[in-house]
């Protein structure tokens, strides 16, 4: 049976001389993994590069298939211009979607997650400029549709944070996977940030990476063998 779903790219790996193997959140099916053909055919139904990173396409696949199954159609759903070229946000797509790659796992109801990440897809491509905070936003917004949002409620000045607990504490936790007071008091500030207001929270490039960090180590404690991504340097770099 063929369904079309509305997808985003994942993660790509080639495979063998002629294929690559996509990974990609689908509306409805959530994470898909399809062997795309290489082709450079001018009217193949299905064009490799498409599959560009947090690419917005409408996908064609056979449900019958075990395994990897085939994509039999491809299309934009919505064109991406400024990401393809803006040098700043292709590093943005880049990095969320490999984030994205290892974070995501299969929900029981993956469309509001799909939803999610499609609006600020669009919202990154529509942006003119102050978009510097857009991959901490994203990172600090998502994780209330992974399962294990942290509860930024009931702070008090000289509070630790639990990042295991996810909770603030006025004990320092007999473990080290915790924020110091001064770093805490920043959580309920940064929780207030968003796409529309984030262009007012000035911060300088070792305080913006200082932040990507520890959010990265909230994921990777709470994600099994979530990685060290490869693009958080390069993500560095950029925005430095």
């Amino acid at each position: 049976m063929l369904v079309t779903q509305r997808s985003i790219v994942l993660h790509t790996t080639r495979y063998g001389d002629d294929a690559l193997i996509c990974e990609v959140l689908a509306e409805q099916a959530g994470v898909v993994s399809l062997m795309v053909r290489v082709s450079h055919a001018r009217r193949a139904a299905v064009r490799h590069t498409l599959f560009t990173p947090l690419a917005l396409l409408d996908l064609t696949w056979d449900t019958r298939q075990t395994g990897i199954a085939r994509c039999r159609a491809a299309q934009l759903t919505v064109p991406l211009p400024s990401i393809a070229r803006d040098p700043y946000k292709s590093t943005i797509a880049m990095f969320l979607s490999e984030f994205l790659h290892y974070a995501v796992r299969q929900e029981a109801d993956p469309a509001p997650l799909f939803g999610y990440v499609q609006r600020s897809v669009q919202w990154l491509d529509t942006s003119v400029r102050g978009f510097a905070n857009f991959h901490l936003v994203f990172l600090l917004h998502v994780v209330r549709f992974l399962g294990f949002a942290p509860n930024l409620e009931g702070y008090r000045p000289g509070c630790w944070f639990d990042m295991m607990a996810g909770r603030f504490t006025p004990l320092r936790p007999a473990h080290p996977h915790v924020l110091e007071p001064a770093e805490a008091a920043l959580l309920p500030h940064l929780r207030r940030m968003d796409f529309a207001t984030m262009h007012v929270f000035r911060f300088t490039g070792a305080e913006r990476s200082r932040l990507l960090e520890r959010i990265n180590d909230y994921y990777r404690l709470h994600i099994p063998a979530f990685p060290q991504l490869r693009s958080l340097a390069v993500l560095r770099q950029v925005f430095a």
